[in-house]
């Protein structure tokens, strides 16, 4: 029973983050501040290039595909051109609710005080969050260097 409740518990916790990130307000995200700048040993984004980041990114479901309310995560000339201030905290809210997510799910120690069912669960929910941590975290610092550049070109017109 306890393993029922360990499954519902998580798929009720993916369920709300969405509706959570929705509501937490863009303004309190800022890219250039801790703990969504990009440290200096991520290297503007290239240590996850050691992962094989570009060749798995594009294939894990991205939830902007399917429910409208969400920001959609493609670079397009329309935000190139507008500005990416929007998408760029987007991918802060998009790590802070999975890091949520993983923190969360430790609350299922509580009903697996003991055996491996706990620590699977945990370790389940651990990557299935972490690789999205990573997308952000790689994407972030990349969409942060073009809205700069157009920032200085607006400036020079």
């Amino acid at each position: 029973m306890k393993l029922v409740y360990s499954l519902i518990y998580i798929a009720l916790l993916g369920l709300l983050s969405h509706f959570i990130g929705q509501a937490l307000p863009r303004s309190a995200f800022r890219a250039e501040r801790f703990p969504y700048k990009a440290a200096s040993w991520e290297k503007g984004g290239k240590v996850y290039e050691k992962l094989g980041i570009k060749h798995w990114k594009d294939i894990l479901p991205d939830m902007s595909r399917i429910m409208p309310d969400m920001v959609k995560k493609k670079l397009t000339k329309e935000n190139k051109e507008r500005g990416m201030d929007t998408l760029i905290a987007e991918t802060c809210v998009a790590e802070c609710v999975h890091w949520a997510l993983i923190i969360l799910s430790l609350v299922i120690l509580f009903w697996w005080r003991d055996g491996w069912a706990a620590l699977f669960l945990i370790i389940y929910n651990l990557f299935g969050n972490l690789p999205f941590i990573i997308i952000q975290r790689y994407n972030r610092p990349r969409l942060v260097m073009l809205e700069q550049r157009r920032k200085r070109r607006a400036a020079k017109e």
